[in-house]
């Protein structure tokens, strides 16, 4: 009898230990803890071993997985910052890394001192975007030297390796000839390319996640735009000015509701938003309207898609179930984008939040895995992605952590480069 006692005993212990672990109730900065460290191994258990970069994404998808990210890379730097700050990593490991990426990113392929969109990760040959975009992408060059700048404050002590370690990214830094990218007009442009020069002449304007291209290029101590470039080039667009309103939010920039909810997050991934003006925008407003009018639609539902409420809501651009899809509130497709609420925390804390608890204990796992959050799921369609993408992973970790603590804001506010540039611009900056 007290040998079958003891079976059953042994099996009721072994049915608890196969329960989920999302079904044991975590405090609240315990989960945000749990998120952000098992995010950040996407940047680096799965960074490529060579360059130490971000892959692209975890799934091939008809291209090789040699492929690294620019601009996702720029976010996993930021990331790897978090983790060596919260002590997910060693801070040692998380400069090693970091040096790893700048030694690779002085030595790849570049383009009047941009990086290209994409590079096979070994040889550092840039990998085509697309055929006529083989060169430099400037708006990706931003979203890293965003993230090289913040590892440049954070790896601040008196040592060999940080000291080694800022000196490249300040090299690194120098090097990018923004005002080339001008090609003598009142604009930022996009791309330039050895092959096809100016051929996809697309020039930076209009409200949309490029914000920080401009300040960097103000910025820049070696090769800094004229402050017309922003003024004539930035704004002249039928999607800057917009002063309108929905669901009682205001958005004095953008599209029709705002647009994919990235728009609020990647360029603000380092540049705090809080205090932040110029004659066109309070930058805060514009973002917390932004996430308010996301979430608020999704909760509005007015197509009726399976799943969407106030636990549940998020669009912006991600896989879905057809291909990669800049979703928002005027291109619903019914696909939620988990990185669209959790990158919002700072502007909607308790609406991301309760999307936060909502994906990590109700959903039974479907969109939990190996580096935090799939990328994207459809009840409507019970469609869930099983993979991951470097420029969805990374502000889920970062944006977090602004909300947490500001770190992020906190350093790469803390860049002289960064304030002379703004100021140039006539952006005012209070930080709170």
């Amino acid at each position: 009898m007290n040998k079958l006692r003891i079976l059953f005993i042994a099996i009721a212990l072994l049915l608890v230990g196969c329960q989920s672990a999302n079904n044991v109730r975590l405090t609240d900065e315990a989960l945000m803890d749990t998120v952000q460290r098992q995010t950040l191994k996407y940047f680096t258990d799965f960074a490529h071993p060579i360059s130490g970069m971000a892959r692209e994404r975890s799934d091939e998808c008809n291209y090789s997985n040699e492929v690294v990210a620019t601009g996702g890379t720029g976010f996993g730097i930021m990331a790897i910052i978090v983790g060596s700050d919260r002590k997910f990593i060693d801070r040692n490991q998380a400069a090693d890394q970091i040096q790893k990426i700048a030694n690779f990113l002085d030595t790849c392929d570049r383009y009047h001192g941009a990086w290209s969109h994409w590079y096979n990760g070994s040889t550092g040959k840039s990998y085509p975007f697309s055929r006529t975009d083989n060169g430099g992408d400037l708006v990706e060059t931003a979203f890293l030297i965003q993230g090289l700048l913040t590892a440049r404050a954070y790896f601040n002590l008196d040592n060999n390796q940080e000291t080694t370690l800022r000196n490249k990214i300040t090299k690194l830094w120098h090097e990018v000839d923004w005002n080339w990218y001008t090609n003598n007009s009142d604009s930022l442009y996009w791309h330039w390319s050895p092959t096809f020069s100016w051929a996809m002449n697309m020039p930076i304007k209009g409200w949309n996640e490029c914000l920080i291209t401009y300040v960097l290029a103000a910025s820049s101590p070696t090769h800094p735009i004229d402050t017309n470039v922003y003024h004539s080039g930035w704004t002249a667009s039928n999607h800057f000015r917009l002063e309108k309103s929905y669901y009682g939010h205001e958005l004095a920039l953008g599209f029709p509701y705002g647009g994919p909810l990235f728009f609020a997050h990647y360029s603000f991934l380092g540049l705090n938003p809080k205090g932040l003006k110029d004659k066109y925008a309070d930058y805060w407003q514009l973002n917390q309207n932004h996430a308010l009018i996301n979430y608020n639609y999704c909760v509005d539902n007015p197509l009726k898609f399976s799943g969407y409420g106030e636990e549940c809501w998020g669009l912006s651009a991600s896989d879905d179930y057809e291909g990669y899809v800049a979703h928002s509130p005027t291109n619903d497709r019914g696909v939620i984008s988990p990185t669209a609420a959790l990158a919002s925390f700072p502007y909607t804390p308790q609406q991301s939040m309760d999307a936060l608890k909502h994906f990590y204990y109700n959903m039974d796992g479907k969109i939990w895995g190996e580096y935090g959050f799939t990328d994207a799921f459809s009840d409507e369609k019970n469609w869930y992605a099983n993979n991951y993408l470097a420029i969805d992973q990374g502000p889920i970790v970062v944006m977090i952590e602004n909300y947490r603590s500001a770190k992020i804001w906190n350093l790469f506010s803390s860049i002289p480069e960064v304030q002379l540039g703004l100021e140039r611009l006539g952006f005012t900056y209070t930080g709170k």
